[in-house]
This record gives structure tokens, sequence and C-alpha cells, in this order.
């Protein structure tokens, strides 16, 4: 009787056992499944394009009475077109935007001071600029320039917003860079989600150069530190995961959805715009 006892224990502790085994594989497995879905470049390309070009180039609706937002840059201004839009801080707001592609940088002034790459020249004298822009940008009461910021236009800076002629009443606000590293998606999938929440890249030391130049040369009502707002201040990492176990960015430089609400919670925190919202 005992052995049956025993016999009958040790067969309800197996299969109580490969009933958890069985759960916790169906549940990693959905897990990995979840991260692959999160990662598709194409769906994520189409997400951080899809709001900034709804409204790109877009006049301001003279019989709108909300305030007149004008959002200028590269894949990083759409960044923060989703990053503002997923909590909606920007309700209160017209909001158009403008694309400056990343080779051709927020730029304003002579010519001869460019440091465009010469292959670059033609294409960029022939996409959007800030001169291009400058009757919007005189109609906006606020502009957001937002660019995978160079060095050569990081230095012109200064003289490219004393170029622009803002009124008192017009704000203006920079974004400097972010990026979280390279992403490897065949490494994630191998680590449990209390890994991945914990994991952090190095930053580029370059990027944090060109961050660190753009808070040396602005304000600090003006700019938005997003490397100490998102990764903390100081650090030389940032985290590839929200608190939840989601992916922040598909390729290193551009949100996801979570990431982008994650990192507009953080952003909208700062002196210069918080008061946006």
């Amino acid at each position: 009787m005992k052995n049956k006892q025993n016999t009958l224990s040790y067969g309800l502790g197996l299969a109580l056992s490969l009933f958890t085994s069985a759960m916790l594989l169906n549940t990693a497995q959905a897990n990995s499944q979840d991260l692959l879905k999160a990662a598709n470049p194409e769906i994520n390309r189409q997400y951080v394009k899809a709001e900034f070009g709804r409204v790109q180039n877009k006049a301001f609706n003279a019989n709108d009475s909300r305030k007149k937002l004008l959002i200028i840059g590269d894949s990083q201004a759409q960044d923060f077109v989703n990053s503002a839009m997923e909590h909606q801080f920007l309700k209160d707001y017209q909001v158009r935007t403008r694309h400056i592609p990343a080779k051709c940088q927020p730029f304003l002034g002579d010519p001869a001071r460019s440091g465009v790459e010469s292959k670059d020249r033609a294409f960029c004298e022939n996409v959007e600029t800030l001169s291009k822009s400058m009757q919007q940008i005189d109609n906006a009461d606020v502009i957001i320039l937002a660019a995978l910021w160079r060095d050569w236009a990081v230095s012109q800076l200064p003289q490219t917003i004393e170029n622009l002629e803002l009124d008192a009443a017009q704000k203006l606000v920079v974004l400097g860079r972010k990026s979280f590293g390279k992403i490897s998606l065949r490494h994630y999938l191998r680590m449990s989600e209390d890994k991945r929440k914990a994991l952090r890249n190095p930053i580029n030391q370059a990027f944090l150069n060109a961050n660190q130049q753009l808070k040396q040369r602005l304000p600090s009502h003006m700019f938005v530190d997003q490397y100490a707002l998102i990764c903390g201040q100081g650090q030389r990492t940032c985290p590839v995961f929200t608190p939840n176990g989601e992916l922040i960015s598909f390729d290193g430089g551009h949100l996801t959805k979570p990431g982008a609400s994650y990192v507009g919670e953080r952003i909208f925190t700062s002196a210069a715009l918080s008061q946006l919202k």
C-alpha cells in the first residue's frame, strides 16, 4: 500500500512538473513571438513615419483657435511626434511638420559654412530646408527642431537660431540626440524577461560628445537632454527594454510604439517641453 502511495505521489509530482515546464515553455515561446513581432522593421518604419507624414507640409488652419506648433527635422523628429502623440501631450496645438533629411541638417546661414558633404549638396538643395520653411516658421507659436545632429550643424546652431529671427512671443525647443545601441534580437530571445528588463547598452561616445556640445551652446529652457532624461543623468548606457519588458527601439535609433510611450513620459518632464502639455 505504501509503495502504491509513493508511486501515486511520484506520478502526481511528475505530472505537475511536466505541466509547469510546459507552461513555462509556452510562456517563453509567447514572449519570443511578442518580441519578434515588436521588432518587425517594416511595421515599425511605417509607425515611425505615419503621424509625422499625416500633417507634413500642411498649412496651419486659420479657423483653428489653438496655438500653432511646427516640428522640423529628420526621423528623430518623427520619433518625437510619436512620443508626444502616444500621450496626447500636444492635443491643445495645431501640429504641423516639415522633413529635413539627416544628411542635410537644420541649418540656416551662409552656404559656405554648411557641412553638407559634396556628394549630397545637389540633393539637399532640392529638399526641405529651414530657408524654405521660413514662412511657416514665422507663423508658428512654437518651433521644435529634432535631428540626428552632425557636428558641423551643432557648431552652427547658435547662428542658425539667430538667423531664424524669432520674436519674443515665439518658443523654440531643440531636442538633443538619442540612441539605444546595437539591437540583437537573437541574443534577447535567449534571455529571461527579468534579464531583458535590466539590460542596458553603451552609448556611442561621439553621440554623447555631440549632445554635450548642444547642451553647452543652448540655454536650459530651450534644450531637451534626451540622454539624461531617458537613460539617467551622467549615464553612459541606455535601457533596451521598458520596465514592462517591451522593446524601446527596433534598430537602435528609432522607437517602437511602446518605446515612444516610454520616451514621451520622460522627455516631457523637461523644462523645455513640460510647459507645452
